[in-house]
């Protein structure tokens, strides 16, 4: 039994995955997505003798019912099946403290991160076991270009493979490959806008300013992020990953996965409401409003609070 917490989905399924091991299939279930009767299905033997599994992500949205299912569970838990349970927290936070009580009296809780400090070094890990040789500097080069989410620094190695095959990366490459340093820089915007994450996006944010990229290349990155979320939050909640990703016009599975829990952090009427706010703030700049302040009132509203978008809109 393992709790997983930390700020990134990404590193919390892979984190799960190196803890089963290459030779269990385990079944992977959203907590929103929970319908109940889900650790039965660890109980229950395989026909073809496989070891049972059972990774569910997105604990913080686990209602009562599922967490009363889990504490019957792990009152007796199935021999030999695997549960790793994963909750992605906010920067700084903590992990639930319900999941917590629940899980550490019986099996492991373990936060999952990265320092920016590590990343290098992962990255070139990361590299090695998809037959990719990566620099040291050209590492150092990725960390600075794309920032320090662990997805988007994956990414970018599948990108640079089918750039330069068979070679050796480095700082140069990465530059020809990454010139458009403001967008990569634009998408950590818009992961800590979008998550909820006040402080982070602020700091994201005056970065951009401060390296005085265009606002509104920045605008345009937080408008073509809110069209990806509002799509993936109008579509049904159980699609898999796969399926998501294609009817969403996205064009990665882990990219279906992010923009479905962001999107899960706002109503559909909240992304409208945001909608109307970046048309205001087009509106704004076009016209010559500071965007010193435009665009920090428009990110606050976004990660601080939504719900009042409209009435922010209308004002």
């Amino acid at each position: 039994m393992h709790l997983l917490w930390g700020e990134s989905a990404f590193l919390l399924r892979e984190s799960a995955l190196e803890i089963l091991g290459p030779d269990v299939r385990p079944r992977e279930v959203d907590a929103a997505d929970w319908r109940g009767g889900e650790t039965a299905d660890l109980a229950t033997p395989s026909l073809f003798g496989e070891r049972r599994a059972l990774i569910v992500s997105n604990c913080r949205s686990l209602l009562d019912d599922a967490m009363k299912e889990l504490a019957g569970y792990l009152a007796s838990p199935a021999p030999d099946a695997p549960l790793v349970l994963s909750a992605t927290v906010g920067e700084r936070a903590k992990a639930p403290a319900a999941l917590v009580k629940l899980v550490e009296p019986v099996g492991e809780v373990r936060e999952v991160k990265l320092a920016r400090k590590d990343l290098p070094s992962w990255l070139l890990a990361r590299g090695r076991n998809r037959g990719l040789e990566v620099a040291p500097d050209g590492a150092v080069a990725l960390v600075e270009t794309i920032g320090e989410d662990p997805a988007s620094l994956d990414q970018s190695l599948d990108q640079l493979g089918s750039a330069f095959p068979g070679e050796r990366v480095t700082r140069d490459m990465v530059a020809r490959q990454f010139r458009g340093l403001g967008e990569q820089h634009v998408w950590d915007l818009c992961d800590r806008a979008f998550g909820r994450d006040v402080p982070g996006a602020m700091r994201s944010l005056r970065t951009l300013l401060e390296a005085r990229a265009d606002p509104l290349m920045i605008l345009g990155g937080i408008a073509s992020r809110l069209r990806d979320l509002l799509k993936v939050r109008a579509l049904p909640d159980r699609l898999p990953p796969g399926e998501l990703a294609r009817a969403a016009g996205l064009r990665f599975e882990w990219q279906a996965r992010r923009y479905r829990d962001l999107a899960r952090r706002f109503t559909l009427e909240e992304l409208v409401d945001i909608h109307a706010l970046v048309a205001q703030a087009d509106r704004t700049l076009k016209s010559g409003g500071g965007d010193n302040v435009v665009l920090p009132l428009l990110v606050a509203a976004i990660a601080g609070a939504p719900a009042t978008a409209s009435g922010r809109a209308s004002g």
